[in-house]
């Protein structure tokens, strides 16, 4: 039966998880997260935006060497964490979801970041409801480092689906991060991290070229 019109539908927990292992088998590299029920893309990883994930790994494992930067690592999230997110950096201690599956217990997340992809859809999802999410979820801080308008969004001190502080910081300037994660970085490298990715240019590869192109051999 359909859902009323007024109340969209929400996937249940246990069909997203099938069909994102079977998105993730099909198409590699590719993955789905179940953000407040709803299915959504989860952008590839670019040059750039590995770069600010090697940057923040880099920085967190100077400071606090008992946590370690869990990348692409996939969390519970909501209230009830029936929510299936895949975070770009889940900082916690460097055991912390040993033999907990694909989807672990976000309880001794300190921070989790994510970062634009110049996609709109995932953007979007990053900026708006993302947050809600985790700040339901109680992860302390969620860091956004948006590529688009250089600047990172640190929230913090989470209430209900919201983050009570929000502070905002430009490339280029000193990033303090709240308690309980307690560092600081120069975001200064992350101005070679803003650039769009290049699109790539077709792969030609000998004896492959279409029928009638300058050089390819006859049908």
């Amino acid at each position: 039966m359909a859902p009323p019109a007024d109340r969209p539908f929400r996937t249940p927990t246990e069909q997203f998880e099938e069909t994102a292992r079977i998105h993730a088998r099909e198409e590699e590299g590719a993955w789905l997260e179940l953000v407040n029920g709803r299915t959504r893309p989860k952008a590839r990883m670019d040059g750039g935006r590995g770069m600010a994930v090697e940057w923040l790994t880099r920085g967190s494992l100077a400071q606090r060497p008992e946590l370690w930067l869990h990348s692409a690592q996939g969390l519970k999230g909501g209230p009830c964490h029936s929510d299936r997110l895949r975070a770009d950096g889940a900082l916690a201690p460097s055991e912390a979801f040993v033999r907990q599956g694909e989807w672990g217990d976000p309880e001794s997340v300190l921070m989790v970041a994510e970062i634009t992809a110049y996609a709109p859809e995932t953007d979007r999802c990053s900026r708006e409801e993302k947050p809600a999410v985790y700040a339901a979820t109680g992860v302390p801080v969620y860091l956004l480092v948006d590529r688009e308008v250089r600047e990172l969004i640190v929230r913090s001190r989470p209430r209900g689906a919201r983050y009570v502080e929000v502070h905002t910081v430009p490339f280029g300037d000193r990033l303090a991060l709240p308690s309980p994660v307690g560092m600081v970085f120069d975001t200064r490298r992350l101005e070679d991290c803003a650039s769009r990715p290049r699109a790539s240019p077709p792969r030609i590869v000998e004896g492959c070229r279409a029928p009638g192109e300058r050089g390819s051999p006859p049908p």
